[in-house]
């Protein structure tokens, strides 16, 4: 499994950098214009084995801008290009940089800072057996979290103690459950939850 998990993940990372290159293009010429700073944030996240890695995004938030880790609906740190790459998930599309890397997985449990994965240490050390994914059942079940977080009186909170559980028993889950089958499953639901997110912001 985990050989043939890898073949795939080299051989589809690369033909999407390589067909998707037009698009992180344009993304990049928007992003410098829309305003100041790196095309590309890099975000230090926890992987396989409690190895910390820089995972990469385009840039979506205004430079220098302090706030908590969480990111919610209506963000005034979000740029007008940020909102719409945010909406469209184009922002993730850097990672399969850290796909290439073997940093991460096109599907898996998502990657978290140290912070929380300090807080449910004993969980991670069964999600963290595999590496993080682009995407994963987490991905799916919350494919607007910041408007689910937006909604909350704490975010934070919210954050910790409802959806942060959720998202590990989902890791977990997947952790049991991993298959080839399983990620092409969650590839195609990925897509679609996508496509629906985007449908509903319209």
């Amino acid at each position: 499994m985990s050989l043939a998990k890898r073949a795939m993940d080299i051989v589809v990372s690369v033909a999407l950098l390589v067909l998707l290159s037009p698009v992180l293009a344009c993304a990049a010429i928007a992003i410098r214009l829309c305003s100041p700073g790196p095309i590309l944030f890099r975000a230090t996240r926890i992987g396989r084995d409690f190895r910390p890695f820089v995972m990469l995004k385009l840039r979506t938030m205004v430079i220098d801008s302090a706030g908590p880790p969480l990111t919610v609906g209506g963000d005034p740190r979000i740029t007008a290009v940020g909102s719409i790459l945010r909406r469209t998930k184009l922002d993730e599309l850097p990672q399969l940089v850290n796909v290439l890397r073997g940093d991460m997985s096109l599907v898996g449990p998502r990657p978290e800072v140290s912070q929380y994965v300090s807080l449910f240490r004993s969980d991670y050390e069964t999600i963290l057996a595999v590496r993080p994914g682009m995407t994963g059942l987490a991905s799916i079940a919350y494919a607007d979290e910041a408007a689910v977080l937006a909604a909350a009186d704490d975010p934070h909170a919210a954050y910790i103690s409802e959806v942060l559980p959720h998202k590990i028993e989902l890791g977990k889950e997947y952790v049991q459950s991993q298959s080839l089958a399983l990620d092409l499953q969650i590839l195609m639901k990925t897509v679609s939850a996508i496509f629906h997110t985007r449908k509903g912001n319209t």
